[in-house]
């Protein structure tokens, strides 16, 4: 299989948590500082997040208001508007529901550079979606007719725009489905020395229920390192050296 190499970086509570009060407390702004760092670190040319992450960090759930009507039935097959851009950034978006407005992530966010937006859908999209989407210049990719298959994904995104290496940010049912199709090579964990407690918060890897052939995976550590006020950055492989 043709694919890049990914790597799932991710920030957690002692208790395994993604999101959580915990990140409210004043202690862990430190730490989601060090994680924007170390993804800068690491200088992958894409990164991939799932529809809420991109929704609440992103987009700020900003709405569209797309007209249906006139629109011409558009083929389900994949869009390239860029394929040499300096960097991407992938969104896991089923139904197509991200408001968009620009092609790339904008120089307003001070953690990212200028990505060029690529959309993951299946074909329950709509076409007016599919019509702004190429108005404004968002490439595209189909991998399914209403399920995602993440091992598609992969191989189109080094196929179509020639990505070696690939950053996986959650959220958690998004990790857990790559993990589940052995899609994860490396883990980069940054571990807060604060516990959430809330039963009902997000892990790192969550799992669907419609999955059926879910198992253990097993990680071997490769490296730690000690960061302020007791944290940790915690890298594993999934395949000993």
């Amino acid at each position: 299989m043709e694919r890049p190499y990914i790597i799932c970086h991710m920030l957690t509570s002692l208790d395994g948590k993604i999101i959580g009060d915990y990140l409210k407390e004043e202690r862990a702004a430190y730490f989601t500082d060090e994680y924007e760092k170390i993804h800068g670190r690491y200088g992958c040319k894409a990164w991939m997040c799932g529809r809420i992450t991109m929704e609440e960090h992103f987009t700020f759930g900003h709405q569209l208001d797309l007209k249906e009507d006139n629109i011409p039935t558009i083929p389900r097959t994949d869009y390239v508007a860029n394929k040499d851009a300096k960097s991407y950034v992938i969104a896991v978006d089923p139904s197509g529901k991200l408001g968009w407005t620009e092609n790339s992530i904008a120089p307003w966010n001070e953690d990212r550079s200028e990505d060029h937006i690529i959309e993951v859908l299946t074909e329950q999209v709509s076409d007016a979606y599919l019509a702004h989407l190429k108005n404004i210049g968002i490439s595209y990719i189909f991998v399914g007719k209403e399920r995602l298959n993440f091992t598609v994904v992969v191989e189109k995104l080094k196929k179509l725009f020639s990505i070696e290496e690939l950053m996986l940010e959650g959220g958690g049912f998004l990790n857990g489905s790559f993990l589940n199709e052995g899609l994860i090579d490396e883990l980069s964990l940054i571990l807060v020395p604060i516990a959430d407690c809330a039963s009902n918060s997000v892990t790192l890897f969550e799992t669907s229920s419609f999955l059926t052939n879910q198992h253990p995976v097993n990680f071997f550590l490769k490296e730690v390192e000690k960061l302020d006020d007791g944290g940790l950055w915690l890298k594993y492989v999934t395949k000993r050296d």
